[in-house]
């Protein structure tokens, strides 16, 4: 069938005639008798049919100036409304019919006629002519200038009242879905609540059946939650109540979404009064069932209702009986597959997961569900770093759950909590009090709100009965003095073989107040304090060496208490005191090289970032603190040192380097000399059982830890210094005076244009070079040229004698030593400067050179030329490993000693044993005995080099 063509009168002109002189006289009219309607309702049914929903027919419509007397025509209608009292729910006004008896606007040329009151209009048009009003309105808020415009001509007054006054379900629906649209602007929103609007919406939430009625409410009500301002004040009118009262009733699907989205918006920095009405109302079974439903929006809706929720700890408990944190926790975990959202997705998550560890009964509920391992995987993602912080704050409420802190200590806890203690801090959302634990609800939290999970966690701390109350966080306040559970951190021993090792804080180290009472002084908290709390805990465990007693946690304790910006929390000292005073941690400070790493660290100041380069630190921070960290490094040595010389420490080191296997003897050779200072138990342990040659002999192997070298040139070091404790270690390399105050030479006479006396012989060299010699002197100087020169040979009857592949620089100091030159000065001619190589010099080649000529003084000359220019006071590490590659036993031992002399630099004693360790390749032989020989001072009373340190 052909669409009819438009009349006049369905012309936009007309249809804005019509509505103008409807809003000027009345609603009401007479019929058209060819149309059966009146001329006000054709005209609107066209608005909305024909032009409203045109393109650009919105637009249209505004700039013909059609929205004031639409307005007007619904001012008109809502000016006259009756009191609330003669208003029933459902049922028309009164007075809204009697308007209805105004006559309509007149065509041109009529006079206008108007009904009287008394004459009333059947409800039904004017329900139609209000229904049509609405609906129009409600489109042309579908854009922003519309909105804009009825903003300033004052249009949401009158919809508040027709809210108020007409009951019908129609006439709400459409009410409500123009506030809906009107409410999308910040500024309309508002105005909206200004004018009352709220009570109005619930009263229809409660009282409406239709469900295309309650849709335009719901949603209505969720764009006016569009600030925390609005949210609270919605929840504070009891707006979220019935909207859970709908949920649980099981609606229809389009309703359900729609309830569902309000809730995720009205929970949205979830207030108390929003939590205690949606649990009221029966919200949180409904909720948990939703997080499954088969249309996504629905289900991730619910989802993030409930993670929201999870911000007020009186909701926590109830959510947990209804499911939620199975909920939670494994939409957590399929978002964080393979095939899950992003990081942006889970942050909500995350949070809710850590909120509901703050009750027992959740936390319960979430280990059986696996939640451990699920925070464990956050915490090892480098990814989610920014949520570190909230986890570890959150693993705090497990504290106490011995079967939680033992899983958590097999998925490798210990060492990523160490690793947190020097981290950045995340960027957290901040939480109120209204966050903390609802295990004690009559506890009161603290009124001063802080900020940060970390803060936070001070209020549930409080809350859980850790502490009483902020003053006491303190330096004596730890959970241990919290009954029922071990007495506070022990000042005594805890054993009878501790001997008099104190669990005591250095001096240096101890903060202002340690010794005042807890209501006076706090305990530094700061982002690393649930770290240190959960890593206290696990230093009390009778045995705690697996866990704590490693590489990586010994690292993360020393990383933060030489790192940390002012004065490190005390309880970090407290843990490292803890495990050096612990029997069964001593064997696990000498197997993971626990010893050696506290006395680099802290004594020398080296950590592992500082080598093989130096780190570059502020000079004033490392003068302030190097004091205090050698303290504390002296003191837990000397912790560990009781332990050692103990009974059962005797014991245990006696085991591990007899019986242990290769890797735990090398451990125990190299930790020995910093443990042990009894000289019967290093000798016999060092000496009599082979220690120090098996430290030896594994410098050339791979090496177990990165910080090996470096260490057992520490420890070389420390054990020669036990061998001989009478060496000064202030005194300076000797250089030997023959060199400094050089004699006559005995040579230089034969060079001159008259020499004296006479050379009777001349050496030719390779290159052609003759030089004047005396045969007589050269003969007596080596029995080699004693045969060359004076025996059967045919040399003896030349007086120009060849010496075949010999420089003329190499040949230098040969010619002087023969004719008797003793320190002159010329063994020092063929010595390349520092920096430059030595195999392949001129001086490999005189050292060759006077073997082969059996001239062992001269060798020893030229050897102590080498010493006395690469390696003096100011002999570099590299200079080492140049000079033991010539393979000079003497000049071997000379590099040993630089090495290990008592006033070396500790980094340039370990760079200098790199260097020989590199030098000797698999050739392990020459680098231990010299190393041996220089460390157990075997050389000193016998003859070689005369350089001694």
């Amino acid at each position: 069938m052909a669409t009819a063509k438009p009349t006049p009168t369905d012309s936009l002109s007309f249809c804005l005639a019509q509505l103008t002189a409807a809003a000027g006289e009345g609603l009401g009219g007479g019929k058209d008798t060819a149309t059966n309607e009146t001329p006000l309702g054709r005209a609107l049914l066209t608005l909305r049919t024909r032009h409203v929903k045109a393109a650009g027919g919105i637009e249209r419509f505004r700039a013909r100036g059609g929205l004031r007397p639409l307005l007007a025509l619904l001012r008109r209608a809502s000016a006259a409304g009756p009191a609330p009292s003669q208003v029933c729910p459902g049922s028309t006004p009164l007075s809204v019919q009697s308007a209805a008896s105004a006559g309509p606007a007149p065509s041109a040329g009529s006079s206008p006629s108007v009904a009287s009151s008394s004459s009333p209009s059947p409800p039904a048009r004017l329900r139609k002519t209000l229904d049509l009003a609405l609906s129009i309105l409600a489109n042309c808020c579908t854009e922003g200038a519309c909105r804009a415009e009825v903003r300033r001509l004052g249009g949401i007054l009158p919809l508040v009242t027709i809210l108020q006054y007409v009951k019908t379900d129609s006439i709400q629906n459409r009410t409500a879905r123009a506030l809906g649209n009107l409410a999308m602007e910040p500024e309309s929103c508002d105005n909206i609540h200004s004018a009352g609007a709220v009570p109005l919406l619930v009263e229809s939430l409660m009282a409406c059946q239709d469900s295309q009625c309650l849709q335009s409410v719901v949603r209505a009500l969720r764009n006016l939650a569009d600030s925390p301002q609005h949210r609270l004040a919605l929840a504070q009118q009891g707006a979220v109540r019935p909207l859970a009262e709908l949920l649980a009733a099981a609606p229809d699907p389009e309703l359900t979404l729609a309830l569902v989205r309000a809730l995720l918006e009205l929970s949205r920095g979830c207030s108390r009064a929003c939590a205690e009405q949606l649990s009221l109302g029966g919200g949180l079974g409904p909720l948990v069932s939703l997080a499954s439903h088969p249309k996504k929006a629905v289900r991730e809706a619910s989802i993030l209702i409930l993670a929201n929720l999870c911000a007020q700890g009186l909701i926590r408990p109830a959510l947990g009986n209804a499911g939620g944190v199975e909920v939670l926790l494994g939409e957590l975990q399929r978002r964080r597959g393979p095939s899950g959202a992003g990081l942006a997705s889970q942050q909500p998550l995350v949070r809710a997961v850590c909120l509901l560890c703050r009750e027992a009964i959740n936390r319960a509920r979430l280990r059986d569900a696996g939640g451990l391992e699920l925070l464990m995987g956050l915490l090892r993602d480098p990814c989610a770093s920014a949520w570190h912080p909230r986890v570890v704050a959150a693993l705090v409420g497990f504290l106490y759950d011995t079967g939680a802190l033992g899983r958590l200590q097999v998925l490798g806890l210990v060492p990523l909590l160490a690793g947190q203690l020097c981290g950045e801090a995340g960027d957290e959302e901040e939480e109120g009090r209204e966050a903390a634990s609802w295990d004690f609800p009559e506890e009161q939290t603290p009124e001063r709100v802080e900020a940060g999970s970390f803060r936070s966690l001070r209020s549930w701390l409080i809350s859980e009965g850790y502490a009483a109350g902020p003053g006491d966080i303190s330096p004596d306040w730890s959970p241990e003095r919290c009954p029922p559970l071990p007495p506070p951190e022990p000042a005594e021993p805890a054993s009878p073989t501790r001997g008099t090792a104190l669990l005591r804080t250095p001096r240096a180290l101890r903060t202002p107040g340690l010794g005042r009472s807890p209501a006076t002084t706090e305990e530094p908290w700061g982002r690393e304090g649930p770290a240190l709390l959960l890593l206290s805990r696990f230093s009390q465990a009778p045995d705690p060496s697996g866990a704590l007693v490693t590489g990586p946690a010994l690292c993360g304790l020393l990383a933060y208490v030489t790192g940390a910006p002012g004065p490190p929390n005390p309880r970090a000292l407290r843990i490292l005191a803890r495990l050096t005073c612990n029997p069964a941690c001593l064997e696990a400070f000498v197997r993971s090289y626990g010893a050696a790493l506290l006395r680099a660290w802290l004594v020398l100041g080296v950590a592992p970032d500082d080598w093989p380069i130096l780190r570059a630190r502020p000079l004033s921070r490392r003068s302030q603190h190097q004091h205090q960290h050698r303290e504390l490094g002296e003191m837990l040595l000397q912790n560990l040192t009781v332990q050692a010389e103990s009974p059962f420490g005797v014991g245990a080191l006696t085991h591990l380097l007899l019986s242990g296997s290769p890797e735990d003897r090398v451990a125990c050779a190299l930790t020995l000399p910093f443990i042990c200072r009894k000289p019967s138990l290093w000798r016999r342990l060092l000496l009599d059982q082979g220690g120090l040659r098996l430290l030896l002999s594994a410098l050339t192997q791979p090496a177990p830890h990165p910080l090996f070298l470096f260490f057992a040139a520490d420890s070389l070091s420390c054990l020669q210094g036990l061998v001989s404790p009478t060496r000064s270690p202030a005194l300076p390399p000797a250089i030997p005076l023959d060199l400094d105050l050089p004699s006559p030479c005995l040579y230089e006479p034969l060079l001159g244009p008259a020499p004296i006396p006479d050379p009777d012989l001349h050496f030719l060299l390779d290159s052609g070079l003759r030089l004047p010699a005396q045969r007589a002197a050269s003969s007596t100087a080596s029995p080699f040229f004693r045969a060359l020169l004076a025996g059967n040979f045919a040399e003896a009857q030349m007086d120009l004698v060849p010496l075949r592949s010999l420089s003329p620089s190499a040949a230098w100091p040969i010619l002087h030593h023969l004719h008797g030159c003793r320190g002159c000065g010329a063994s020092l001619g063929p010595i390349p400067p520092p920096g430059q190589p030595l195999l392949g010099s001129e001086a490999e080649e005189a050292l060759e050179a006077a073997g082969r000529f059996l001239l062992p003084r001269l060798e020893e000359e030229l050897e102590e030329a080498v010493g006395h220019i690469h390696l003096g006071p100011q002999g570099s590490p590299e200079s080492v490993g140049e000079v033991f590659r010539l393979g000079r036993p003497r000049l071997a031992a000379h590099c040993a000693r630089w090495t290990l002399g008592p006033g070396q630099c500790p980094r340039k004693r370990a760079l200098a044993l790199v260097g020989l360790v590199e030098a000797a390749g698999e050739e392990a032989g020459p680098l231990t005995e010299a190393l041996l020989t220089v460390v157990m001072g075997i050389e000193r009373g016998g003859k070689g080099l005369s350089l001694d340190y």
